[in-house]
C-alpha cells in the first residue's frame, strides 16, 4: 500500500469538506437556526400577549439543534486539522520507518523503529516526487533511505558508499573508493540472532565516518548482477568482486552487514530523486527499549 497517496488523498478529501463546511454550509445552518429561533420567538411572545402558556428556553432549544454540525462531516471534515498535521509532518519533517532486516547491522537491527530526515536533501512533493527546495548532496557514509530501484514502491535503507563519478571496487571484500582502500580494524564478533551466526566487526573509517560492519568468513564475496540492474554498462563483474563507475545524478550503496546485504553491488545505482531522506534516530525498539537514541 502506498500510505503517501492514502494520507494525500485523505488529507485532500477532508480538507474539501472542511473548507465546504467552513464558507459555506456553516453559515447555512447559523443562518436558518437563526431564521427559525426569531420566527419561534416571535410565535413565543405573540402567545404571551394573549394570555397563552409561553415556551420559554425553545427558541434557544432550536437554535442549537439547527446549528449543529452534522455526524458525518464531524466525523470527516472535523478531522482535517489533525490528518493536514501529519500529512505536513510526515511529507516535509521526518518520516518513521521499521526496520525489516538485518542488512543494516550492527548499526541497525530488525525491529528498530526510525526517523527519517525530510529537508535535508531538499524538499520534494509527496507522491508526485518533484523537488521543491533543492537542499544538500548525499554525504559519503549517510544511512540513507531510497525507492528500491527494482520497484519504487518498496523502501531501502543502506550507507552511501559512491557519490557520483566515484569509481567503487569491491574485491576479496575489501572496499576501494577512487583507488583508495578504506581501512577497517578488527573488533571482536557480532551474534546474528537473525541467522545464528557469529560474525566478524570491524571499525570501518568512510571518508571521517567511522561505524561498524559485518562480515562472515565462512561466505565469499558474492557481488553478482540481478536481472533489471539498472547500470550494467557501469560495472565490471569477476568471480564475486565488482568495479563500477558510479553515474552522474546517482549513488552506490552497500549495506553494513556486508555478506547479508541486497544492495547496489548487485542491483545498482540510486537516482538522486529517488532518495527519500538521512535516517538520524532510533525511536522505538519493542525487544530493546535500550536502542532509543541517534544513529551512528
Amino acid at each position: 500500500m502506498n500510505f503517501s497517496l492514502v494520507l494525500m488523498l485523505l488529507t485532500v478529501g477532508t480538507g474539501i469538506i472542511w473548507c465546504l463546511d467552513r464558507f459555506l454550509w456553516r453559515p447555512k445552518r447559523l443562518l436558518r437556526a437563526k431564521e427559525e429561533a426569531d420566527r419561534f420567538s416571535e410565535l413565543n411572545r405573540q402567545a404571551i400577549d394573549q394570555g397563552e402558556m409561553s415556551v420559554i428556553g425553545e427558541a434557544q432549544s432550536i437554535y442549537q439543534k439547527l446549528s449543529a454540525q452534522p455526524k458525518w462531516i464531524e466525523y470527516t471534515g472535523g478531522f482535517f486539522p489533525v490528518i493536514l498535521f501529519v500529512f505536513l509532518l510526515r511529507s516535509f519533517l521526518a518520516e518513521p520507518f521499521r526496520i525489516p532486516s538485518g542488512s543494516m547491522l550492527p548499526t541497525l537491527h530488525a525491529g528498530d523503529f526510525i526517523l527519517v530526515n525530510k529537508y535535508e536533501y531538499g524538499l520534494r512533493f509527496p507522491v508526485f516526487n518533484f523537488a521543491i527546495t533543492e537542499g544538500s548532496a548525499p554525504k559519503r557514509g549517510d544511512i540513507v533511505v531510497f525507492k528500491y530501484p527494482l520497484d519504487k514502491n518498496v523502501d531501502f535503507i543502506k550507507r552511501v558508499i559512491g557519490l557520483p563519478g566515484d569509481e567503487i571496487r569491491y574485491v576479496d571484500k575489501q572496499l576501494y573508493v577512487n583507488g583508495e582502500l578504506q581501512q577497517t580494524t578488527p573488533d571482536g564478533t557480532f551474534f546474528d540472532k537473525e541467522t545464528y551466526t557469529d560474525l566478524d566487526q570491524f571499525d570501518e573509517n568512510l571518508d571521517g565516518v567511522k561505524h561498524k560492519i559485518l562480515e562472515n568468513d565462512k561466505v565469499p564475496s558474492m557481488a553478482r548482477p540481478v536481472q533489471g540492474h539498472n547500470g550494467l554498462n557501469q560495472c565490471l563483474y569477476n568471480m564475486g568482486d565488482v568495479v563500477c563507475k558510479v553515474p552522474e545524478g546517482h549513488y552506490f550503496m552497500m549495506g553494513d552487514n556486508r555478506d547479508n546485504s541486497a544492495d547496489s553491488r548487485f542491483w545498482g545505482f540510486v537516482p538522486r530523486e529517488d532518495i527519500v531522506g538521512r535516517a538520524f534516530f532510533i525511536w522505538l525498539n519493542i525487544s530493546d527499549m535500550g536502542r532509543i537514541g541517534s544513529i551512528q
